[in-house]
């Protein structure tokens, strides 16, 4: 399962998407995931939330960021949920069409049982027709 929170940058969607990880964590009977371009939220994050610092891995294509999810995934068999903030840049797509990778990241949440939450700098009428029903919160 994926879900969008939407909206031009500046507009609070870090903000959310870290108070919400912070309260699934409170009722998680698994692991939580958080993927950032950097570690600087890690003291806002409760500290059983893994923050994963994807720029130190080199990721250069949506197929790549596909893989390391993956990677993530088979490392942790208890694993609930992955917040992804600035997923376009973590996924590099920027400029691009985000459908395939989030239908990839759809099919993957739905075989293993995670749940993906997306922060995406986009306002959500710009989205991709096909994504536009994952949107949970826009800004």
């Amino acid at each position: 399962m994926v879900q969008i929170i939407a909206g031009d940058k500046g507009k609070g969607k870090t903000k959310y998407l870290l108070d919400k990880a912070n309260a699934a964590i409170k009722e998680a009977k698994g692991s939580i995931v958080y993927l950032d371009k950097s570690s600087k939220h890690m003291y806002e994050l409760n500290n059983r939330i893994r923050l994963i610092n994807v720029k130190g891995f080199d990721i250069d294509s949506s197929s790549g960021f596909i893989g390391f999810v993956c990677g993530i995934i088979s490392q942790d068999h208890d694993l609930e949920v992955m917040y992804l903030d600035s997923f376009l840049k973590l996924a590099c797509l920027e400029g691009q069409d985000i459908s395939e990778t989030v239908a990839a990241l759809d099919k993957i949440g739905e075989k293993f049982h995670v749940t993906f939450v997306l922060s995406v700098s986009m306002d959500a009428d710009r989205l991709p027709e096909s994504v536009r029903d994952k949107v949970t919160i826009s800004l």
